[in-house]
């Protein structure tokens, strides 16, 4: 069942100290929800049940989602609460990659040793089309990628990793890109982070940052058309208002 809550929580699963949830937390507070953040890699639990709150969201890190990390495996297995209940779970790469593996696919390198880091081009499926308008460029930060699993809906694709947004069920989503980052966020990563950008295939920091100028607005046009359809507003689940489903016809690999 849906809270009734007037201002329910929404579960924020982050993997490091200073992470944010960025613009995906700015939009979700806009929508009258709270956030229950937490940080398992520094030793915060997660709930046994999802039934105190609307929804959950595991976001990006720098670790791998085959490492042997005891939170890693703690993580993997805990999205068994999401699925099990039900309950509308986002992935966003890291997140997404665990989701894969709890599903019992797997998350490699690729084959060429080919990364994504910076704004590379994104192609929806007929079933992504048929939920949402999609941006032509998306933000990126990787180095791995994950198979489509058993039973899952690809709703975008990727010309270096094929699977770029999946659905799972009713209410599971996932993808290997990021929406949720913030100029702020794009800055930090990109200095932090600037080994990443010697990698094969990846861009330099002026691309990335010029890249958000060009190509921003239809990311955030794609993410409020997505938690339009993922988790609506709070108002929406005190009213219990139904979101949008995926035709059943559509195929799995479109």
């Amino acid at each position: 069942m849906r809270t009734t809550n007037r201002n329910p929580k929404i579960l924020i699963i982050l993997h490091q100290e200073t992470s944010t949830p960025g613009r995906l937390g700015l939009r979700l507070r806009e929508r009258g929800f709270d956030l229950d953040i937490r940080r398992p890699p520094l030793g915060d639990h997660l709930p046994e049940s999802l039934d105190e709150h609307a929804g959950a969201v595991m976001f990006g890190g720098p670790m791998s989602a085959n490492d042997s990390d005891e939170f890693v495996k703690r993580e993997t297995d805990w999205l068994a609460v999401p699925l099990k209940e039900n309950r509308p779970f986002f992935g966003i790469c890291l997140g997404a990659q665990k989701l894969v593996r709890h599903l019992g696919g797997e998350v490699t390198s690729h084959p060429e040793g080919e990364v994504e880091v910076g704004y590379y081009p994104l192609h929806a499926t007929a079933a992504g089309d048929a939920l949402m308008d999609w941006p032509a460029m998306i933000y990126q930060w990787h180095r791995e990628g994950f198979d489509l699993p058993h039973g899952a809906v690809r709703l975008a694709r990727g010309d270096t990793y094929p699977n770029q947004a999946f659905r799972y069920g009713d209410r599971t989503y996932a993808v290997q890109f990021h929406t949720e980052l913030t100029l702020a966020m794009m800055c930090k990563w990109s200095v932090k982070g600037a080994e990443r950008m010697k990698l094969p295939g990846a861009q330099n920091r002026r691309q990335h940052l010029d890249g958000r100028l060009i190509y921003d607005a239809p990311v955030k046009q794609w993410l409020e058309q997505f938690l339009d359809i993922w988790i609506g507003t709070a108002d929406d689940l005190a009213e219990n208002r139904p979101a949008p489903v995926l035709e059943p016809q559509l195929s799995q690999s479109a």
